[in-house]
């Protein structure tokens, strides 16, 4: 176990800097291996405390510590906290003034700074290599490594080059990142950045505060995410996931309309307004912020107490990582989920007609399984959610809605046989709603019309509502025993 070669120094700076009386594990062994000069690699769930691995070495050894960042708001939320504690912290991106970034790279030259944060677009310049050959670096952080994963859901290319750092600088050590991810991914990020060497730090994905409740249903989400934040969260810090720039923007005007103080965020926003709106949310209490994934990476607001999806998530991973931002101040925080058969159907359409290739789509259709199963899976949640990282809970959590309320179950073998003919005896033509009209009996115009009020599977199935036809439909579409028409036909 490598020790800090001064952790007196270390944890000096841990208390007077940062204001945290003791190291959580595994922080004290991961400053060890930067100090002693080995790489490492990170994986612990957000609000873990994963920063402070990075800065307190940086701060602690001669020289400066550089942070490759993706985003630029995250890299300047994290330079003026940086600068507030007295740590020489700067920032070098594409958005700041010409003579500004001068001025960065004179004091990074005269040895002023204890931390640079850079874009990895702007790190790979061959300029910017050849300044910081040029100084004393003492460390290379990679921040959200999992941006490094061609499968994941952030990806970003820069991130592949990176490996250029260990090629470049040999003898300074690396440490890589990230809140998120599967075995597959963590391979990924060791062998894309030359980290076969690294040690790896892996704490439990677990975050206890956090209950999970999924809802499913093709209507009604709007007035139950009303009726959530009412009476669980009232003027409480929030963020609503939609999975369209339409629907965050009409969720975000009814909340308003219901004198909830919501506001829209989506890539499709001014950039004045998406800052302007997500200052608000950073400073201001009780605003909940309707957005895209396009918000969130680096967001570090302690105090976010619910995180709802209106839509599911493409991924189990995705959904972790967002939930994520909810309780990272570790008091109790809820991740709340309304979603119906129709977002599985366009999230299906959306793989198979993107122009990915083969092997690309046969993946994301893997982790969109996974997230179907994880919301329709009857046992404990937190279970599920950390099996697909590869951990183990021994009992259920207690703290999640089938744990609380343990749904009921029911033999379906002959429910499913009647909806397997009613997709044949209607030619394959004909979404879910349509199907379960007909299995209903209802006296429909349309059904008339092409001749299935005639079919043998007419009316056949009153012995279930609607809703539990929709959801046998979502368990045979995750069973891979009928799938979607991209063509909507």
């Amino acid at each position: 176990m490598p020790t800090i070669p001064n952790p007196q120094r270390a944890l000096a700076i841990l208390r007077q800097t940062f204001g945290y009386p003791e190291f959580r594990p595994p922080q004290d062994e991961v400053i060890g291996t930067l100090l002693a000069g080995r790489d490492a690699l990170v994986l612990m769930p957000t609000g873990g405390g994963k920063s402070l691995c990075y800065q307190i070495p940086a701060i602690a050894h001669a020289g400066t510590g550089v942070v490759i960042s993706p985003l630029i708001a995250l890299m300047e939320d994290q330079v003026n906290a940086l600068r507030q504690a007295g740590v020489a912290a700067a920032a070098l991106n594409s958005a700041q003034p010409m003579a500004a970034g001068r001025d960065i790279e004179d004091s990074l030259l005269a040895g002023e700074l204890d931390l640079l944060y850079i874009a990895p677009e702007r790190l790979l310049q061959e300029r910017t290599l050849d300044l910081l050959a040029r100084c004393r670096i003492n460390l290379f952080a990679i921040d959200e490594a999992h941006c490094v994963s061609q499968w994941g859901h952030d990806f970003r290319p820069e991130y592949l080059q990176l490996r250029v750092l260990h090629e470049r600088f040999p003898q300074v050590p690396r440490i890589a990142l990230t809140a998120t991810a599967d075995l597959p991914t963590r391979q990924e990020i060791i062998q894309r950045l030359g980290l076969e060497e690294a040690r790896v730090f892996l704490r439990s994905f677990d975050r206890p505060n956090i209950r999970y409740r999924i809802d499913a249903g093709n209507q009604g989400s709007r007035a139950q995410l009303l009726r959530f934040i009412r009476e669980s969260h009232d003027r409480e810090a929030g963020i609503v996931y939609c999975l369209s720039r339409k629907k965050v923007e009409e969720t975000a005007l009814w909340l308003q309309g219901e004198g909830i103080d919501a506001l829209p965020y989506h890539a499709g926003l001014s950039a004045v307004e998406r800052s302007r709106n997500q200052g608000r949310f950073q400073q201001e209490e009780g605003v909940v912020m309707v957005a895209t994934i396009a918000f969130g990476m680096g967001i570090d607001k302690p105090n976010v107490r619910f995180v709802a999806h209106l839509n599911l998530p493409k991924s189990v991973e995705a959904y972790y990582q967002e939930t994520g931002r909810a309780g990272r101040d570790g008091l109790a925080a809820d991740a709340w989920m309304h979603y119906g058969l129709q977002d599985v159907i366009q999230l299906r359409q959306m793989i198979t007609q993107s122009d990915a290739d083969p092997a690309r789509k046969a993946l994301e259709s893997q982790k969109l399984d996974a997230m179907l199963g994880l919301c329709e899976s009857t046992g404990c949640r937190r279970q599920a959610l950390l099996a697909y990282f590869g951990e183990q809970l021994a009992e259920p959590c207690g703290n999640c809605d089938n744990c609380l309320h343990p749904p009921a179950t029911w033999d379906a073998s002959t429910a499913a046989q009647k909806a397997l003919s009613a997709i044949h005896r209607t030619g394959q033509r004909f979404g879910v709603q349509y199907l379960v009209d007909v299995l209903l009996g209802k006296d429909d115009p349309r059904i008339r019309g092409f001749g299935h009020d005639r079919v043998s599977v007419f009316g056949i199935g009153g012995e279930l509502s609607a809703n539990d036809w929709r959801a046998l439909f979502r368990h045979l579409l995750l069973r891979g025993l009928v799938d979607v028409d991209p063509e909507g036909h």
